[in-house]
This record gives structure tokens, sequence and C-alpha cells, in this order.
């Protein structure tokens, strides 16, 4: 980025701006003078306003050197220092505008003080906060294309300032230039580039560097193509005649004026201006008339001059009707009932609706509704087939319904009854095997009975061949299981939306009906809206869902016209839910009835009856029929109540109701609940009840719940929060213990709940089984898991998990990695919940998650929690330590030290050798520690290790990690690299790295591109180190470097070498050979061939196969080929050889053939061609003439041939005849043989 000044030639800043934000600035330096000079630059700690503690750091490249810190306008330093090492720091605490000012470092030896160094590059010190803030805008706009200039203007209250302009993408580059006369300043972009794009602020400071606060920022897009708009329309792409429709227009781009179009005009026909676009203003389309029909598309509107081309955009039909098109309606998968099949009626339209209607024509009565157009229709004794069609309505309109779709008809068999796929193929495989019975038995008679001769051996052989195939088909049969339906069945769950809930609200509690609210909620988090029913009929209002997944309907004072039963139902986007329970309202004197319910009753054990009321803050009270006064009372306690019988006996059978009444006298009473009937009945034991996996899981997760018993026959019930939802036969022809298998396929929002399972046979249930609590996850935000003390603990000790969620009275679970099951459960009232694990050991090791939940809704849970590992030791793991991307660094570039062990939750702290002070890194949540150093000098090199930090007290041992070497290269003349005897050696040879530096008592270092640490380091006597690497393999291929620093200051690197390249192999790697434009010939025409290797600085030559010297020699690789007498056709491959090393030659390349005529070009047509394409026609006449003789044989051999098989039939029929006649000696050999050599005809 170039900026310029008006009449001046562009200018960098040469001096360094430096604002207090606590920015790090590192300057260059030089090496003229006397001594080298000083690297100078600036830490600040804590705030850019005064106040501010600043350091600045001066690094020499000697040891025992006095610094020296001078301020511009001073002739004495103000302040100078002589640190055992080779950087110094300044402090300046307590920043005030008497510090500012132009600051610059110099060193001389503290025994010759008359050897200075080069002054270090100035450094300037400007507080922020001074002064009112500026304002940043951008001429003709921010939005602008590459190449095009622009202007920013930074202006002031204040006249003669300097100001400054600061780009937060790249804060390491300042421009200021000043004003003396004015109040403004300008920036100048003369050709934009992609990179100048960013976020922009400036300010202004005077004489005395004294700043403003910062303006506000500026965003600046630099793009040749602005991204597409998308638009919308509200509330419906389908709008009645004479309604309103919004059009919402909206974009990626801020700041920036919006156009409407309509296809078909060239002119917009809306226009928004950018005040309008950031108030989030729309198109508005009033009294819509046909004319209004159309497609539109909205466009970004610039008020300057730019060539920023418009993309395609999205575009956004409106129809304008008096009634909505009908819609479209199909079956999947047919229009065909099958056996045990329902089929899904799907109705279809372009655009949202808010409800699909289906009706069916053989039934004027029959209506269905549904959200996403989808109903499912099921057989049931014949009751399915017809004629059907569907309608729709939207919501903008929602009493007007469309035009009917076409009639689908739907067909199938009169009735399914109640035969299952299982009954089915069990009987089927019954009469298969049957059947194969008795074929066999009537086979074996059939044959005794009409051929006897053929029972010694054909009958033999056919009823072996027979009986092996039944016993084959028997033991596949019963090997899969299927021949006595051992086989499981797994019974999908069919989830219907679950079910919302309904209750009333009032701030009259002792007056309710004064002001009363209804409410719904939906425990599923994909409901978009909720509709309240009276007595089933009438739509009385919609409310769309808010945050927490219901919607308020007041009813206000309740009045006659109130009273009625309500219910309400939740809409998603594809499905409708089943209705809440009914809400009765009687009038001012009576409250609604509650409802109640309760687990069936076991004897000995203990029972919970539950009385849900519809207010909040009403008492409870449980009656049972006979006993005139109330059998339990329980006091406010929400809006239900649980009634426990500890121990449920025969004397507790019978009716139970329950009522609802004020808190406060004179009291309101509720009507009674419907009875309930206690009644305990013999039971088998309750089932072992489980998931197959674990059942905390996510959504669209997978889910089968397996319920058995070791009793035979028996039939599974799956309930859900003590409703029945799924039900699965028993298997009469499976011997053994019982099973079910119940599968979610895809498990929602609202799927999740307290599962159970019974079982049953004609008359006697089961108990029911253990609950199994299911909670789908991701719904609630993620919970923080600590360890308290810490993560790491000692055999033996205790040690808490502490998970804190963001809601109060949620239900926590702990789990573990390898285990399906939680460990532990707890339900609070706070928003966290504490988990003991007691005496740890070994086994306790692993990491732990947790989860929160809501049990009123579906088990909604929380995203699980950042895993954390639990350590049993008594010594902490060793951490690692490394840089990335290398512990070599070129000096003014950023390195970040990297500080990874296993144990997570656990703060890092970074040691430096010989210092006092460490860089610690509190808190670290993640798997590893960084620590970036930015703008790296000679004040970062050194020797670095790290260890674990546990800001808790604990016997555990720690371990310090490894030590790194950090060196900084670019302070001394790079070295010179060689290998012997070359870069390229065979497998399992010795090779020599020579260093070769310009400085004595240097120490060398060997590197590899691709490796973060150095391979080797020597201390040699002279100028040159020799790196030895003995049996080299495949693997030692690379790229190689080397630096040196001296030993007087250590780690201050030179520059890297040249790099040079090593091949491990036998032969350099062969090369590719390919023909240029074909490797066919053609008229007149040469082909190029191009071999290419890897390595430069080759010679490369080319050989034909049949010629013993090569033929060409090429250094770029590219060989000419003709074809002049037909020599240039072959095959060809091509190799290379160093030109350092003459002696070795790379493997040739594959073989590539050229191909072409034989002969002179021109022949297109050879004689071998004419010969064959004649001796072909002749073979096709002569088959033809061939076919035309046997096509007039074809009468007569038909008339011989039907001659002879009629003889052949009367011979066999009066064989057969006497065979079968009584009496006859058919064991006579004379009388065969005479009949065989007058009856028996000579075969033709």
């Amino acid at each position: 980025m170039t900026l310029d000044w008006p009449g001046q030639r562009p200018t960098m800043l040469r001096t360094f701006t430096v604002l207090l934000f606590c920015i790090r600035l590192s300057l260059g330096m030089t090496s003229i003078g006397q001594l080298p000079k000083p690297i100078f630059w600036i830490q600040a700690e804590t705030s850019p306003l005064p106040g501010c503690n600043v350091n600045i750091l001066c690094h020499g490249w000697l040891q025992d050197l006095v610094f020296m810190l001078f301020k511009e306008g001073y002739a004495e330093p103000v302040d100078y220092q002589i640190p055992t090492g080779t950087v110094a720091i300044f402090s300046i605490a307590n920043m005030t505008p008497e510090s500012e000012g132009v600051y610059i470092c110099r060193t001389h030896i503290q025994m010759l003080p008359t050897l200075w160094s080069e002054p270090s590059n100035p450094l300037k010190l400007i507080v922020a906060g001074l002064y009112p803030k500026p304002t940043l805008t951008a001429y003709p706009g921010p939005i602008m294309a590459p190449g095009e200039s622009l202007s920013l203007r930074c202006q002031g209250p204040i006249y003669g300032m300097t100001f400054a302009l600061i780009r937060l993408e790249d804060l390491d580059k300042s421009f200021y230039r000043k004003r003396p006369i004015k109040n403004e300043a300008y920036f100048f972009f003369r050709a934009l580039k992609i990179h100048d794009a960013g976020h922009y602020l400036c300010f202004y400071y005077d004489g005395s560097y004294r700043g403003s606060l910062l303006s506000d920022i500026l965003k600046i897009w630099v793009t040749d193509t602005f991204p597409k708009t998308w638009l919308l329309a509200q509330p419906s792409p389908v709008v009645q005649m004479g309604q309103n429709v919004s059009l919402w227009c909206q974009g990626p781009v801020d700041g920036v004026g919006l156009a409407l179009y309509k296809k078909g005009e060239d002119k917009p026909l809306q226009l928004l201006d950018t005040a309008s676009t950031d108030d989030d203003e729309s198109f508005f389309l009033n009294n819509v008339t046909y004319s209004d029909a159309g497609i539109y598309s909205c466009l970004y509107l610039l008020s300057w001059k730019t060539s920023i081309r418009m993309t395609s955009h999205n575009t956004m039909e409106l129809v304008v009707v008096d009634k909505p098109p009908k819609p479209s309606l199909s079956a999947w998968p047919s229009t065909v009932f099958k056996l045990g099949k329902a089929i899904t009626l799907q109705c279809r339209v372009p655009h949202p609706v808010l409800e699909f209607s289906l009706e069916w024509e053989e039934r004027a009565t029959f209506q269905k509704f549904s959200v996403d157009g989808d109903f499912i229709i099921s057989n049931a004794e014949g009751k399915g087939t017809g004629t059907y069609s569907c309608s729709y309505r939207i919501e903008a309109h929602p009493n007007i319904w469309s035009y009917r779709s076409e009639p689908l008809r739907l067909m199938g068999p009169a009735a399914t009854g109640f035969l299952t796929w299982n009954y089915v193929l069990n009987e089927a495989i019954r009469l298969s095997l049957f059947m194969q019975l008795v074929a066999l038995l009537l086979v074996v008679l059939w044959i005794r009975w009409k051929c006897r001769r053929l029972r010694i051996r054909e009958a033999w052989l056919l009823g072996t061949a027979q009986g092996v195939t039944m016993l084959f088909i028997v033991t596949v049969l019963f090997c899969c299981g299927l021949c006595n339906g051992v086989l499981t069945e797994e019974t999908e769950i069919i989830m219907p939306t679950p079910k919302p809930e309904l209750w009333a609200e009032t701030n009259f509690p002792l007056a309710p009906w004064k002001n009363l609210t209804l409410w719904c909620r939906s425990p599923s988090g994909s409901t978009k809206e909720f509709v309240l029913l009276k007595d089933g009929t009438g739509w009385i209002a919609t409310r769309p869902a808010s945050e927490q997944v219901r919607a308020a309907f007041p009813l206000g004072a309740l009045t006659q016209s109130h009273t009625g039963s309500y219910h309400c139902h939740s809409w998603e986007e594809m499905a409708v839910s089943e209705p809440s329970e009914a809400l009765e309202l009687v009038g001012t004197d009576m409250l609604p009835k509650p409802v109640i319910s309760a687990s069936p009753p076991i004897r000995g054990q203990k029972l919970q009856i539950r009385c849900k009321g519809w207010l909040a803050g009403m008492e409870f009270v449980l009656y049972k029929e006979g006993v005139q006064e109330p059998v339990q009372q329980l006091g406010a306690v929400g809006r239900e109540a649980f009634f426990t019988i500890q121990r449920m006996e025969a004397k507790d059978q019978g009716n139970y109701s329950c009522r609802t009444h004020t808190e406060k006298r004179p009291f309101k009473w509720s009507e009674p609940s419907e009875p309930l009937e206690l009644v305990i009945k013999e039971m088998y034991p309750k089932p072992f009840f489980k998931t197959w996996a674990s059942p905390v899981v996510t959504p669209g997760a997978r889910v089968t719940f397996n319920c058995s018993t070791p009793h035979q026959h028996m039939s599974f019930i799956l309930y859900k929060d003590g409703s029945e939802i799924a039900s699965s036969d028993s298997s009469w022809a499976s011997p053994g213990a019982s099973a079910a298998h119940f599968l979610i396929i895809s498990v929602g929002a609202g799927d999740g709940g307290n599962y159970s399972c019974r079982y049953y046979d004609f008359a006697i249930w089961s108990e029911p089984s253990d609950p199994v609590e299911l909670v789908v996850t991701e719904y609630y935000p993620q919970p923080t898991l600590l360890a308290q003390p810490g993560p790491v603990v000692l055999p033996g000790k205790n040690v808490t998990l502490r998970c804190q969620g963001a809601f109060p009275g949620m239900r926590f679970a702990l789990l573990q990695e390898g285990n399906q099951v939680p460990l532990q459960f707890q339900s609070t009232s706070g928003n966290s919940a504490d988990f003991l694990l007691h005496t740890v050991g070994a086994e306790d090791s692993g990491n732990y998650s947790c989860v929160y939940y809501e049990t009123t809704m579906s088990n909604r849970g929380s995203h699980l929690s950042k895993p954390i590992m639990i350590w049993v030791t008594d010594t902490f793991p060793k951490p690692w330590l490394f840089a990335e991307p290398s512990s070599v660094v070129p000096v003014g570039k950023n390195v970040t030290l990297w500080c990874q062990g296993p144990v997570r939750g656990v703060g890092y702290i970074l040691h430096k050798e010989r210092e006092a002070t460490s860089v610690q890194l509190w808190g670290s949540t993640s798997n590893d520690g960084a620590f970036p150093i930015t703008n790296i000098s000679g004040a970062s090199i050194g020797r670095y290790s790290c260890c674990y930090h546990p800001d808790w007290t604990s016997p555990i041992k720690i371990q310090p990690s490894n030590t790194l070497e950090l060196i900084v290269t670019g302070l001394l003349p790079k070295p010179s690299l060689l290998a012997q005897p070359g870069p390229i050696v065979a497998p399992g040879e010795n090779m020599t790295f020579q260093c070769q530096g310009e400085l004595p008592d240097s120490t060398f270092v060997l590197l590899k591109e691709g490796t973060q640490e150095p391979l080797e380091q020597q201390k040699p006597s002279g100028y040159r180190a020799d790196f030895w690497m003995p049996a080299v393999r495949g693997e030692d291929s690379g790229i190689y470097s080397c630096v040196y620093y001296l030993d007087s200051a250590p780690f201050a690197a030179s520059n890297h070498s040249d790099f040079l390249e090593i091949w491990v192999t036998d032969k350099p790697p062969k090369p590719s050979l390919s023909a240029w434009p074909s490797t066919m010939f053609k008229l007149g025409k040469d082909i190029t061939l191009q071999c290419r290797g890897p390595l430069p600085g080759v010679e490369f030559v080319l050989e034909h196969d049949g010629e013993e010297a090569p033929q060409q020699f090429s250094e770029d690789g590219d060989f000419v080929i003709n074809n002049v007498e037909g020599k240039g056709i072959g095959n060809y491959s091509c190799s290379y050889r160093l030109q350092a090393y003459p002696d070795i030659w790379s493997e040739p390349s594959d073989a590539l053939e050229l191909v072409g005529a034989a002969g002179p070009a021109a022949q297109e047509c050879t004689v071998g061609n004419i010969v064959r394409s004649s001796l072909i026609v002749v073979v096709v006449v002569a088959l033809g003439v061939v076919l035309a003789i046997e096509w007039k044989k074809w009468p007569r051999l038909r008339t011989r041939d039907s001659e002879t098989d009629g003889r052949d039939q009367t011979i066999a029929l009066e064989e057969c005849n006497q065979e079968g006649e009584p009496g006859t000696n058919t064991s006579s050999p004379s009388s065969v043989s005479q009949e065989t050599s007058v009856e028996l005809p000579v075969p033709i």
C-alpha cells in the first residue's frame, strides 16, 4: 500500500510512531560504526491512557556494555544501565505527557568509554486519549475496485495537529502527515490492491506528542465483484389481490444502498439509501394487483462511480391470485397398497404454506391436516383405497383455501387383516417345507409305478438328488433362523411430534378469573408456532414461539364466552404435534379440573400418584372413594403434586381422585379429576431394559432399546414418560427367552425422556422395568467441568468434579469415556452439581465429561462439556517444549513456543535460563500452552524449558520439560555449505557436510527443512565444521542449510547458508518423456520429444531402440524427431547426468512409442489395406450365397423330419403298452430281440 501526499512524492515513515496500546514494535539494526547498532523496542503493560507503565528495551551485542537512553531535546542521557546480560530495560512508570517524545539508545564498552555504538533507530512515544476523537471518511466511497484511487480523510476539531492512519490488520505500519494550518489530513491510495481492504482508524497529536482518542473504525472493501443478494417476501410470495407485501433484500455488504428491480423493466422500482438499510427497512408494495406479479431482484446501489461488477443475483417470483394455485399430489412408494405397508401422500407447492388439507372423495366427512404436506394412509380392513385430493392455505390469508389438486387414486387388496410380516414369513416357510416332503414322496411313487426298470439306478439317483436338495434347503433356513423365527425383529418407533404442555397463569391468586393467561410450551426446539383451540373447533389464536419455546394467550377477565375446553398444538416445519391435555374452563366459580395418573401398583412397593393442576400456587387434595375425609393434602408446590403411598397393600386399592384450591380462604375449588383405579395384580418380575449405546445422544443419532425377559412367548410394550408409544408381538415359534428391540432411527429434540418397558402374556403383566433416561444433547449451552482440587490426584484421595451449567433447576449427569451408562446423576435447585469420586485408584483415570438437562420437557440437554482428564498418580507427566515453525528464527519474525502435555486444566510456566522471571500462561484449558514471541530480536535468544504450574497446593512432583535453544539468525554474514562426495549419494554410504564460516571461535548448526530442531551442533577450532552422516538412508534426502554464532554471543546466529538439496539414491530419479503435439506423425510435421527431470544443471540424452549409440544430446531436454523415409517411428527413452558429476547417469525414462506410415506420407491407402478390404467383401458375399441356398432347402427338410418323428413316436408308444400289459413275458430275450429287429426303424 502506498500513500501519497498532494504535491509531494510518496513517503514511507522512516521513524516509527508508537501508540501505547501495549503494542510491541521491533526496529531493525545496522552494522555501521565502531559497535553494532543496538535494537530498540517498547513493551507496554496495561493501557493506552495516561498512567500506563512502559518498558523500553535496548539490546546490545556484547556483554558488560553501558546502555544510555537519550531523549530529543536533552543533551545528557535521561537514564543509563549496566546489565549483566545484553539487554537493558528502561522503565517509565505512570506515563504522563512530559514523558512523550523521541527516544534513542546507544551503548559503549565499560572499559573504553570512547568506543560508542551507532544510535539506535528513534522511537516516538505518544499518549492517546487527551484530545477528542476525529472522524474518518472515505472518498468517493468505502467500496472500490482494485486499481482505483481512494482518499481517506481524517478530520479533528483542532488545527495544526499531526494525523496518523492505522490499519487494524497490520498494526506495524502507521502513516502520518502534518497539517499545520487546517484541522484535517488526506491519505491517498493511488492504485488499490486486494490486501488494502480492511478496518482503518485515525488519530492526531500535538507537538508534545499528546494524542487524541481513536476515530470510529471505517471498513474499506476492495473487490471487483459484488457478492450476491437475496430477496425474501413477507408474509409470502403468493399474495391475494389487494393485500400488502414487504420485500426484504439482504446481503453481506453493509453501508450500501439497495435498488429493487422487476424483470422486463430497466429502471429500479424503489430505492433504499444507506440509512434505510442500516435500520433494516424493506421494499413495500401496497395494495398489489395482477400487474405487480412478476420476478423481482435487488442490487447494491452506489452513489459514486466504480468499475465493480454486479454478479448474478437470486430472484424471487411474486404471485398475485384471487385464490392460491392448486398443488401437486403424489404417492410414495406407489399408488398400490402392499401387504402390511402404508402409503405416504405428498402434497407439494413451491412456496411456504400455513397448512395442507387432504380430502377423500368416497367419504365426505374425511379430512386430514398437515404442516409439511405428508399424509400417511394405511389400508386396514381395505378402507384406504379410493380417490384423494389436497389443498392448502397460506399464512397471509388463513381463511382462503387453494384450488384442489388433481385427484389421485389408491388401489390395493380389500383387507390386510391382522397379518404381520413375521407371521406371513413363518407360514410361507412351513408351507414350503410341507410341499417339499409331499413332492418327494409323489416322485418316488410315480417312478416305481410307471417305469419299474428305472428303480435300480435312475430312481435311486433322482430320489437321492431330491433328498439332498431338500436337506440343503432345510439346513439353510434353519441356519438363517427363518424356520423357527428366532430372529428378533426391530420395531421402529414412529415418534409423534412431542405433545405440548398447557397451563394457566394469573396475577390474582385469590381470584384467578379476573385476569387469566393461557401458556403453551413445547419440548421440541424446532417449534415455530403455537395454536390454541377451543372445544376442538375454530382457530382461536396463533403465536410464534419464543426463545423459551412457549407462547402466551391472554384471555383477560373470564366471561361466559370463555368457558369451554381448550388445548394447544405446536407447529414445526414438517409436522404438527398431538393436542395437549385439555384444560376445562367452567366459569368463575370453579377452577379447571386437574389430571390424575400413576404407574401400575406393585404389592409391597412405594407408589406415587401425580396430580397435575393448571394454575401455579394452588394446594392439592387427594380423595379415595368411600372415604369422606381427604387421604392426603399438599401445599402450594407448583402446578403439580405427588402423593405417596409408602407401601402398597390390598387395603390401598380403590378409586382415587384429586382436587385443587386456592391457597387462602375463602377457598376456590376445582372440579374433581377423573377417577383413577388402583388394583394390585399378580405380576411377572420386571424385565431387563437398556440401550445398546449410551443414553446420552446427539440429535440425529440412532437409538435401540433392548427389553428382555427369561419368560417365553411374551409381548412387550415401550413407555415414554408413562405413555405407551410402541409394542412388539410375541413369536410362538421361537423357544427360549423373549426379547424386543425398539428402534429410533433419528433422534429429535423431543424424543428425550424417561423410557421403560413391560411384558405380558394373555392376562398377566410384568412390573415396569427400571427407567432409562434418554438425554438429547446440543439444545442448551455447554457446561464447564472442573476438578477440585485439580485433575492430578494422589491414589487413595478424593476428587470432586463440579459441573457448572447455565440454568438453575436442571438435572446433571457425569459420564466417563468408555462407560455407556452415566456414572452419577444429580438434581439441584442451583446451576451446578458436585460429583464426588471417593478414594480414587488407577482405574479411575480417564476422560470425564458432564451434561445437564431439564426433566419436564423431554430431557432436552446441553452440549457435552469439554472432557477433562483425571490422572491418578504421584508425579506429573513430563511436558514437551517445541518451537513453531522452528527453533531457528530469522530476526524480526514471529515464533511460538508450545509447552505440550497430556494434563488439561493446568497452567504452564515458561523458564528462561539465567533469568529470574518466568513467562506464565495461567488456566490453560487446552492440551498445550502457547507462548508467542513476536518480532523476535536478540533479547529473545537463549535456553528455555517449561513445566506444569498447578494453581493448587499439591504434593505431586513436577518434572521439567526438555531444554529448547532459541537461535535468532540474520545477525552475522552467511556461511557456505558443501556436501562430500556430492549431493547424490547411494544408500548406505557416508556423507559429510562442510559448513564454512567467516569468524573463528564459532558454533555451527546444521539444519534441515521441515524439522523444528537443529540436526547437529559443533564447536570446531577453526572456521569450518564437518558434519558426518554415516550410512545415509532414503529419509535423509532433503534440503539442508547451516548457520553459525559466536561463542561470546551465543544463539545470535548468522544468515542461513545457501540451501543444498541432497538425494540419497543409487541413481538419480528417472525423468519423464512426452511428445508434442502427439505421438503420431502427420504429413510433413515433426514431433518434439520433451525430457524433464527433477534436478537443475543436467544434460539430457535421447536413445532410440535398435541404435547402439545415443541419438541426440540436449541441455533443455527438447529433441526434434522427423519421419523421413519412416526412420522416426519406434520406441524412445531418455536419461540425464549432472554436469558436475558426468559419470553418474539417471535411470532411463519409461519408453515412448512414436507411430506413423512406413513409406511415403502421401500414400494414405496402402496395398495391404486394399487387400484386406477386398477379402472382407468376398467373405460377406460368400456367406450370403450359402444362406440363400439353405433357405431354399428348408421346406423339404422340414417334411422329412416330421415323418421321422411320427414313426419314432409310434414305436415308443407300442413298446410302453406291451410292457404294461399283464401276462407279457418281458424277461424273454428271444422275444425282445425279435420285436426289436422287426419294429425298430433305422435312424436317418
